[in-house]
């Protein structure tokens, strides 16, 4: 996935409107985007709008952000989407890899109530929301094999902290928010899953988005979750592999495959090893992976 875009979950029209963009992902919101006494008809719109989507010839991957699990809402959330089939459900406010393991238990129960395949249903957790959540992000891995990516939030992380801010004037992320994203990194891949970026709020400017975009590609994440239709073209252009890099990390697995006792080979003027040939047959399986 590279872009991964929110709509309300009780607005069919902005629904309509995400399978216009373009985007690999849909969000439909349940939290933060809908009001507490409009949940009980956004839930039932949401339903209505995924037992629809699934029926297209083609379409993104459906994904349903949940209420925290310590909200006391989440249970009537999984109650009306499950039998619509998400592909997955996001979870906001994740502190661990237990939180995962509780949610998997719900869903499993859903998919055997609603008749659907074992396991058909990921899991995408919202892992730094919380100051716990960013000391949890070291026990994702193995927690469920539902879990299919791990991304991170600066909003409300800096209402847990109390902090009157988490950029600075100049648009980058203060420190701990820096600290957030990149912890989220490294979860992801002790957890071995890809990493997606945060949303980028400031919808209008085209130049700062871009240019996160291109950062959070050059430091290891996949793809970003964004916040307005306009948004996807440019994340999906970024975060494709372009046709230069993919036609280079071609030859480095041609290259080590024609010489498997090699450690290092030369590849246009760089020697590389290992674990470069790991980083190109990674490009190359997320290039497959789009091109499905």
């Amino acid at each position: 996935m590279r872009s991964l875009l929110f709509v309300p979950g009780d607005s069919p029209r902005k629904q309509q409107k995400g399978l216009e963009s373009g985007a690999d992902a849909l969000i439909i919101d349940l939290e933060d985007s809908v009001a507490l006494d409009a949940k009980p008809q956004a839930r039932k719109i949401t339903h209505d709008f995924l037992r629809a989507a699934r029926e297209l010839p083609t379409r993104p991957l459906l994904i349903v952000r949940i209420n925290a699990l310590t909200t006391g809402l989440s249970d009537a959330d999984l109650d009306a989407v499950m039998p619509g089939a998400p592909d997955a459900i996001m979870l906001p406010k994740s502190e661990g890899g237990i939180d995962i393991g509780h949610l998997a238990a719900k869903i499993a129960v859903r998919e055997a109530e609603a008749d659907l395949p074992d396991g058909a249903t990921r899991i995408l957790p919202i892992a730094t929301e919380t100051g716990k959540g960013v000391f949890g992000l070291g026990t994702y891995g193995r927690s469920s094999h539902r879990l299919m990516a791990l991304t991170w939030g600066a909003e409300d992380l800096s209402a847990d902290l109390g902090a009157e801010t988490n950029r600075l004037e100049d648009g980058a992320y203060t420190d701990p928010y820096r600290l957030a994203r990149s912890l989220t990194l490294f979860g992801a891949s002790a957890a071995q899953v890809d990493a997606i970026d945060t949303v980028f709020t400031n919808f209008r400017d085209d130049a700062a988005f871009r240019a996160e975009c291109r950062a959070a590609r050059r430091d290891g994440f996949t793809g970003k979750m964004a916040i307005h239709p306009a948004q996807v073209g440019p994340i999906n252009e970024i975060f494709a592999p372009s046709a230069e890099a993919l036609a280079k990390a071609q030859r480095v697995i041609a290259l080590f495959a024609a010489n498997p006792g090699a450690g290092v080979i030369g590849c246009d003027g760089e020697m590389l090893d290992r674990p470069h040939l790991r980083q190109a047959e990674r490009l190359v399986a997320r290039a497959r992976k789009l091109d499905e």
